[in-house]
């Protein structure tokens, strides 16, 4: 165990089980390596002011701690700081940069389902969103020993689709037999989005615009719940092309999943649980079928229209049942969507619990907000909505210009440029906590200096520039080195690292590793501007430099990776 770990046993054995505390590091080091408020809710329970509290808990921390910590001290109104011995927090720094982070063990699985485009639709920035924190999350659970299974649940049934196949059929009416067919298969691979794009989006204005029209797109949407023949080769090409280029956005997104539900899949069974828990969970409701959330301080919705087809909500439900039979034995079943739906998830879960509570029990929804771009600075070739790959071409080519001077092949440039493309976006995305709308600054989010993904990065790939020339100087920290002057605060920051991954699992909140990144990013280019690293007249003393820049490397590395964010060596 590290000095975190120790402490905060040693802390909770104190406090005894079901007490709330918070053990962090201070952002001041004068405030010691960590510290924590147990003393509030312990004094609480005693009735005594926090800092009696505190005062009365320090001789019996530090007869208890003693191997680790140098002193320990009450400071304000309760808190209490540990300050680490010098030799303790060097050793763990020295830990990090030989064993790298150290994956936990835990004998549980987990599903997240993130990302969740619908077929017959464009991959827009909007998708971005929820695979940038589902994937995040994914590999917080990862790093903590979780078994984890990714999962993208996919519409490729209702109004949506209907009305993309109809603009396909009138599309074909207007050509001579056999003409559309073999013009869909011309078609270049940016011409089949463009297409699926523009079909959707006419279909979507004759149904608003169009009564006659309307009516037919309803009768097509009967016609795909019931995989009508007549309509099957619309609904083949249009589905295959758009989880083609899903399939390509994921890879440039650094993605992958376990399974694919289709809305299609789980319909039926959405049907089926609604109809066998009718007048117990659901009521009639002219001539549809609903969920009465007010008895719970929710709203109505409706589950099973009044054409017997299953809503979103229904197929919700078979899709709930669809996860946890491919990963029976699940501990938690994670959702990330947009915050526009939290008003709908609760109900679901309302529901769930009145059919089945410990299901329901393991259902936890994770909302984000918007991704915005500033006005005029980027316009989008389909109307309103702007592609995600749109957004990372536009990015790869502003970055491209300043990367000129690049010494990698071009084949390694192009993904280069994608990685850090890819990078700048997560990082707008997951600084901010889940639940706030995000605004993409196209200066700031590609600036390889302040706070971006770009700016980790280049970090990472000088330290990899730096190790290089240690190694070919020489110097290597495993052979013993010299301490002089303990660097204090990049140490501390190091050793950091282990408590802000416990905050970032603990809250579902990623921002917390991009702060500790920034941290230590600063600290170490600071250390950087005032000592020669790599000194082959002292070389003593440069490996224990070597030493802390292999462990800011490692802990970079680390914490990028976690955040779904590609680690360049060379830029």
């Amino acid at each position: 165990m590290n000095s975190y770990e120790i402490i905060k046993n040693e802390l909770q054995t104190i406090a005894g089980d079901g007490v709330v505390f918070s053990c962090d590091q201070p952002e001041d080091s004068l405030y010691g390596d960590y510290s924590t408020n147990v003393a509030f809710p312990l004094a609480k329970k005693k009735g005594v002011s926090p800092k009696i509290c505190a005062e009365e808990l320090v001789p019996v921390l530090f007869e208890k701690l003693t191997s680790v910590v140098e002193k320990i001290e009450v400071a304000g109104v309760g808190f209490i700081n540990f300050y680490l011995k010098d030799d303790i927090r060097t050793d763990e720094a020295e830990a990090v940069a030989i064993c790298g982070i150290v994956r936990s063990l835990r004998d549980e699985k987990i599903i997240i389902e993130y990302t969740d485009p619908n077929p017959f639709k464009l991959f827009h920035i909007g998708h971005i969103v929820p695979n940038a924190l589902g994937e995040s999350l994914a590999r917080i659970y990862e790093a903590k020993g979780y078994d984890v299974t990714r999962i993208c649940y996919q519409g490729d049934v209702g109004m949506h689709v209907a009305k993309a196949v109809w603009e396909m059929i009138r599309l074909r009416k207007d050509m001579q037999p056999g003409d559309f067919y073999v013009y869909m298969q011309t078609l270049s691979e940016n011409e089949r989005n463009n297409f699926m794009h523009n079909v959707y989006t006419k279909g979507s204005y004759a149904f608003d615009s169009d009564p006659v029209a309307k009516e037919e797109i309803k009768l097509l949407n009967k016609k795909i719940y019931a995989n009508d023949i007549s309509i099957q080769s619309f609904y083949k090409f249009g589905k295959a092309w758009s989880l083609d280029e899903f399939d390509r956005m994921y890879k440039k997104l650094g993605t992958h999943f376990d399974y694919y539900i289709f809305e299609s899949e789980v319909a039926d069974e959405g049907v089926r649980i609604v109809k066998e828990n009718l007048g117990k969970v659901f009521d009639e409701s002219e001539g549809a079928i609903v969920y009465r959330g007010e008895k719970v301080g929710l709203h109505t919705r409706v589950f099973i229209n009044s054409e017997g087809l299953p809503t979103y909500e229904a197929k919700e439900l078979g899709n709930t049942y669809k996860k946890v039979s491919l990963v029976p034995d699940v501990t938690q079943s994670l959702v990330v969507t947009g915050h526009e739906i939290d008003e709908y998830f609760k109900v679901i879960k309302a529901s769930l619990t009145e059919i089945d509570k410990p299901l329901a029990d393991k259902l936890v929804h994770i909302s984000h907000g918007m991704l915005r771009l500033p006005e005029g600075k980027m316009s989008s070739r389909k109307g309103n909505i702007i592609g995600a790959e749109e957004l990372i071409n536009q990015i790869s080519a502003e970055l491209r210009g300043r990367l000129d001077d690049m010494k990698v092949s071009n084949e390694d440039k192009e993904q280069l440029l994608n990685d850090i493309a890819v990078g700048a976006i997560k990082f707008a995305i997951l600084k901010s906590a889940p639940g706030k709308d995000m605004i993409f600054d196209f200066e700031k989010s590609i600036s390889f200096e302040g706070d971006s993904g770009p700016y980790l990065q280049y970090t990472h790939a000088r330290l990899c520039a730096l190790l290089d020339k240690a190694k070919a100087s020489g110097i290597s920290f495993e052979h013993g080195y010299v301490v002089v002057t303990p660097e204090r605060e990049l140490e501390k920051t190091l050793i950091g690292y282990a408590q802000v991954m416990d905050k970032a699992y603990l809250g579902l909140a990623p921002q917390h590793i991009i702060q500790h990144l920034l941290l230590l990013t600063r600290v170490f280019n600071n250390l950087y501007a005032r000592i020669q690293i790599v000194d082959e007249n002292d070389k003593d003393t440069s490996s224990y430099y070597v030493m802390l820049a292999t462990a800011t490397k490692t802990i970079l590395a680390h914490g990028l990776h976690t955040l779904g964010i590609k680690a360049p060596e060379r830029m």
